[in-house]
């Protein structure tokens, strides 16, 4: 993978991996995935859970520390799954479902069967039904190419409906191993730990965070008939808004409660502000209703057009957060993203949330450099 050299720990002539993200543990070099200090490796051998010091710090501390892998690297490992006889399991985020593509899966999975799971469900209103959300999910994956037999709904935070994915995957795994793919953020290891917990009784086993790349290497886990489930690292979306911004940060715009849609009733140069993250024009049409999914407490402020720029300057990490006035500096600028509108249409801030406009409208995201901002088939 990179090319730090480092002395992997052997028992009984086999690497010993961390527990938690599934890198090959050793102790000599700090900066390369697997690193633990030999002192806490003893401990960690003497209690039968060996996990290298960036999983510990990420357990006990919330604390991120960086490695070098490129992403090539997570591409490199996905690879192995082209040769492999195996169901695969494709986490996406349902509340994220654009940052959640992989481009070009269907060439890592070859000819396996695809069952698309869509987790986070919990965090979407009630009033949107189920069956609708499934039929729309397939329908944004065969956009992308994918012809998945079956879809599920469920959120792995609250272990709702994972023992019907569990039951799916016995229908659908045949004589297969079952590997569970996904890109960062979507939950993925949080769905093995409840899989695991139900099967075992061990809690939280593998590393989980809302910080991008937690799983560092496949990480195999025995089934009954000699197949392995295996969660893999997951892929970095670089379009997602989580790579810019702080673990504080990240808190305020990632929902943990089902979402409350804000409606608002705009006239055409009027501007909404995202916090200070992102922001959306309204600038032609008529007087219209445009409603706003996006984390509960993230703070939206209106105001006309004329005026958005030099009320963004003087109020960025001040009014508008996050970022937060410590951060405001390293903050990159937004871009404009924009958009002619000819039917009800989501305009999506990747990694953010999504605003619901009517048809015969132009509207305008703006977003740092690099985050994804486009227009869909509106989901509700």
């Amino acid at each position: 993978m990179n090319e730090q050299h480092t002395e992997p720990i052997l028992i009984d002539g086999e690497p010993l991996h961390c527990i938690g993200c599934g890198a090959e543990i050793q102790t000599t070099d700090k900066t390369a995935p697997g690193y633990t200090p030999q002192s806490a490796l003893d401990k960690g051998l003497e209690n039968q859970e060996v996990y290298c010091q960036r999983c510990f710090r990420l357990r006990h501390y919330n604390e991120i520390v960086p490695v070098g892998l490129t992403d090539d690297d997570f591409l490199s490992l996905l690879t192995q799954i082209r040769d492999a006889n195996a169901l695969i399991v494709y986490v996406v985020d349902i509340f994220d479902f654009n940052g959640s593509v992989i481009p070009g899966l269907h060439r890592f999975v070859g000819d396996n069967p695809i069952l698309l799971v869509g987790n986070k469900e919990d965090i979407l209103p009630r009033s949107l039904k189920r069956s609708k959300l499934k039929d729309w999910l397939r329908q944004r994956a065969n956009e992308a190419g994918l012809r998945p037999i079956d879809v599920a709904l469920l959120s792995a935070k609250t272990n709702q409906s994972v023992d019907d994915l569990l039951k799916l995957i016995d229908k659908h795994r045949g004589n297969r191993d079952v590997y569970v793919v996904g890109v960062t953020n979507v939950g993925k290891s949080t769905l093995i730990n409840q899989i695991v917990r139900q099967n075992t009784g061990v809690k939280d086993l593998i590393t989980t965070s809302r910080f991008p790349g937690t799983t560092l290497d496949k990480i195999e886990l025995p089934l009954d008939d000699d197949h392995v489930l295996v969660d893999t690292p997951g892929i970095i979306q670089n379009a997602q808004m989580a790579h810019y911004l702080t673990g504080k940060d990240l808190k305020l715009v990632t929902p943990q409660k089902p979402i409350k849609p804000k409606v608002y009733q705009l006239q055409d140069n009027q501007t909404l502000f995202l916090g200070g993250i992102a922001r959306f024009d309204y600038t032609k049409g008529p007087k219209s209703g445009f409603t706003a999914y996006f984390e509960n407490n993230l703070y939206i402020h209106r105001t006309k057009l004329e005026n958005a720029d030099d009320f963004y300057a003087r109020q960025l990490g001040e009014l508008l957060t996050p970022p937060h006035a410590a951060d405001k500096d390293d903050f990159p600028a937004l871009v404009s993203h924009d958009f002619k509108v000819t039917e009800k249409s989501d305009l999506v801030f990747e990694g953010l949330g999504w605003i619901t406009v009517p048809a015969g409208t132009h509207v305008t995201g703006w977003a740092p450099a690099g985050v994804g901002v486009l227009v869909r088939r509106a989901m509700i």
